[in-house]
């Protein structure tokens, strides 16, 4: 008989988390009902609305025994969360983290349902996970652990039913090997539109890697017009160098912005004169992490990393996972503008602060949603076989998120409420919409 073993705790630093972060007693799912309870009273939404887009649809728990490569077996512990399917099938990423839980899950599903709505396309909200640290697995222990969460799942997922794709500790790779499971579930055929952020070879989208940075940068741009900030010689601070803060980093400098301080698990660095990204990038993809940078560049390692939030910069970009700003460290925090490119950065108690102090946010449903933007449309480039330009994705991304900024703000301006109520006004109207006319059936 086989020797079963309790999944490890993942309490040893992995590899694959990408910024160091603050954890408490904070719960994800209560910060983002506080945001739509917010917005939902400036609608003056009827109770029987509320209702009908509070709350998730479907959660589903899962434990999945996967064979190491030892012979023992280790079960995990999965779940994916469908929030609102009223406008088109659930949308959201699936991630790999030892921190992962039923209330982070519920949240980022919850915020994914109104970032499809603000950008305007016709999908709901979905959200997955895997407790689990992937650094501690080898590759064929992961690609068991993949496939096995797929085909626990499956009757949940299709592409229009619920379509997955990649978030923290998770990849193009991982993307192919879910495709592959589904396809062998249905005949063996080639089913390519049931997850985004694929292979290129295995029908990915041109663009879909620097999707969310991409649309953060528009956003900047909409921002800083809007604001009189010059971003040529803007100071930037951007915390979580994995792939959306390392793009982000490599796109506004571009711009002429000086990156003066990035941040991974293993650091916070700074340097007045900026830090060249691309000599940051190289030397993660050969040391896996930021440790040791200050070796090799002419930076300052911060003692504490979490003091990069509270650099005066023109410009912060918090890319890392939840709650980094809090009603502790808010009233310390200098930038003139926060790009929220991660999901739920802010607490509402932080927003409340960054509001009275004038700090320009742009909200992560809009700020972060270029990633399901370019989803969108390799979802709709796999059902049509036909396959676009890395200009066309980009042209099309640039539309979407540019008529999402400018309502957004028409609407802040408008109801007098700040940018993140704003975009929870624009989306929750989408999706009570929908929920309203297709009406409760049975």
């Amino acid at each position: 008989m086989p020797k079963y073993q309790p999944a490890r705790s993942g309490r040893k630093e992995s590899k694959f988390r990408s910024q160091p972060f603050i954890r408490g007693p904070l719960s994800a799912f209560d910060n983002a009902l506080t945001q739509f309870d917010r917005a939902a009273k400036t609608m003056k939404l009827t109770k029987n609305q509320i209702a009908f887009i509070r709350e998730p649809r479907r959660t589903t728990e899962v434990k999945l025994p996967v064979r190491m490569d030892d012979g023992s077996i280790r079960v995990f512990k999965g779940y994916r969360v469908q929030h609102n399917i009223a406008r088109g099938p659930a949308k959201g990423g699936v991630r790999f983290h030892p921190d992962v839980n039923l209330d982070e899950v519920k949240a980022l599903a919850f915020w994914m349902t109104f970032k499809c709505a603000v950008i305007g396309i016709p999908m709901g909200g979905g959200k997955g996970g895997i407790v689990v640290d992937p650094a501690e697995l080898s590759t064929g222990e992961l690609e068991r652990l993949s496939r096995r969460f797929f085909a626990e799942m499956i009757d949940l997922f299709g592409p229009d039913r619920d379509v997955p794709a990649p978030d923290v500790n998770t990849n193009p790779q991982i993307m192919a090997w879910f495709m592959d499971t589904y396809s062998m579930h249905n005949r063996g055929d080639y089913l390519p539109a049931v997850v985004t952020g694929k292979p290129l070879e295995l029908g990915g989208s041109a663009g879909r890697a620097s999707a969310t940075a991409q649309g953060m940068v528009f956003c900047v741009f909409q921002a800083a017009d809007h604001l009189g900030l010059e971003l040529h010689g803007a100071k930037v601070a951007i915390q979580g160098f994995g792939n959306a803060g390392s793009f982000a980093a490599k796109l506004l400098r571009e711009q002429g912005c000086i990156i003066q301080a990035i941040s991974d698990v293993d650091g916070a660095f700074f340097a007045k004169e900026g830090i060249d990204p691309e000599h940051a990038i190289a030397h993660i993809q050969k040391n896996r992490t930021l440790k040791g940078f200050e070796k090799v560049a002419s930076v300052e390692r911060l003692k504490d990393p979490l003091k990069l939030l509270e650099l005066p910069v023109d410009i912060l970009i918090p890319a890392a996972l939840e709650n980094q700003i809090t009603r502790k460290n808010a009233n310390r925090i200098k930038a003139k503008v926060v790009a929220e490119c991660a999901n739920g950065p802010c607490t509402p108690e932080a927003d409340d602060i960054l509001e009275k102090k004038k700090t320009f946010i742009i909200p992560d449903i809009l700020c972060n949603a270029g990633g399901v933007g370019v989803s969108y449309l390799e979802w709709v480039q796999n059902r049509m076989g036909y396959y676009w330009s890395n200009e066309r994705v980009l042209e099309d991304l640039k539309t979407m998120m540019d008529r999402a900024f400018a309502d957004v703000l028409r609407t802040s301006l408008q109801y007098k409420v700040p940018m993140r109520t704003a975009a929870f006004i624009v989306a929750i109207e989408k999706v009570v919409r929908a929920s309203e006319l297709r009406g409760l059936y049975a």
